[in-house]
């Protein structure tokens, strides 16, 4: 039987293949829209057995070509473009399609693990899987919202597993090809590269510069989480996936910086050098961003932890580093 994984081509879709090879599984299927070519290189490392575009996939998969092949859905495939003005694309896209991706797994007893966001809440300040925490500010949110509260009312019901992760800020190798929306890790990183220095926003919404604070999670955890609950079916619900502590950009940038110096052979340096010198400098907000922007996330992991999944998550100065470096080592597309 097969695990089928969507968004196969993207960051966190790569990487969980990549994770699921390394503990000698290649019986996947891979689903993707590669209309953008370039996402073909994070799947040339990564053994699968089949690719199928987004919706050949569904429309053989509902028509039963699958029937009894399917051993567990992995559902990482969205569009995550926060600044996306098109909600027709949008709820087709990530609404419908994962409707009926859901439906088909029920009536076939298959397990589904899928992507959900912590846009769904908006700008906080309580970041609680609870209806009155709930506010997205885009559509992006709303789509993954709608969802979430669909399978909210299939849960007392359901005759297979579905479990949905908020995604809190994720980093990690393999994400080149999103461009703007790819983390600020990678952006950091990839600034200082190239110019020695790094930009960040100005302050906003009661945060001096750089000071605003966001919950960053390393794709490695995000991967432990997924392949925990793939080994866990009894497990169900909407849940959190963070690290239930709020950092701000400040930090990260220092800790990306220093990582790049380390490598280089200087010194680390504080924040306070690092900004005095030059190496971090702020701009000002693209024109519409900033009433849209969430200057604070951290999740509440309370849900996430009394399911059974305690193990600690990576924090910044641990994370970071570790992604910088695989960026060092060429371990994924840099520009």
């Amino acid at each position: 039987m097969y695990t089928v994984v969507t968004g196969a081509a993207g960051f966190i879709g790569s990487n969980l293949i990549k994770a699921l090879n390394a503990r000698g599984e290649a019986r996947i299927i891979a689903v993707d829209n590669l209309g953008r070519a370039d996402k073909f290189v994070n799947l040339v490392d990564c053994e699968i057995a089949d690719y199928f575009d987004k919706d050949e996939f569904l429309h053989r998969l509902t028509n039963g070509d699958f029937d009894d092949d399917i051993a567990a859905v992995i559902h990482q495939g969205a569009c995550s473009d926060t600044m996306e003005a098109d909600g027709r694309y949008m709820l087709a896209n990530n609404y419908r399609y994962s409707v009926t991706l859901l439906e088909h797994c029920q009536e076939n007893d298959i397990p589904l693990l899928y992507a959900s966001t912590a846009a769904v809440y908006g700008t906080g300040p309580d970041f609680r899987e609870d209806r009155a925490c709930e506010a997205p500010l885009n559509v992006y949110g709303y789509s993954k919202l709608l969802f979430d509260h669909y399978v909210r009312r299939v849960l007392p019901e359901r005759t297979a597993q579905i479990a949905g992760f908020r995604y809190f800020n994720v980093y990690g190798p393999r994400e080149a090809h999103k461009g703007r929306m790819a983390s600020v890790v990678w952006h950091f990183f990839n600034q200082y590269r190239n110019s020695g220095k790094v930009q960040l926003f100005a302050g906003s919404g009661g945060y001096a510069a750089g000071e605003q604070r966001r919950d960053f999670v390393s794709v490695e955890d995000v991967v432990a989480v997924n392949l925990d609950f793939l080994d866990h079916p009894q497990r169900s619900g909407v849940f959190n996936l963070g690290t239930g502590a709020a950092t701000t950009f400040n930090a990260v940038a220092t800790a990306t910086i220093n990582t790049c110096r380390a490598a280089d052979g200087a010194e680390a340096l504080p924040f306070e050098t690092l900004h005095r010198e030059g190496m971090v400098e702020y701009i000002a907000f693209p024109l519409g961003l900033a009433a849209k922007y969430q200057n604070y996330t951290q999740a509440d992991l309370g849900r996430l932890q009394a399911a059974g999944y305690r193990k600690p998550m990576l924090s910044v100065d641990e994370g970071v580093p570790r992604c910088v470096r695989s960026l060092l080592a060429g371990k994924a597309t840099n520009p």
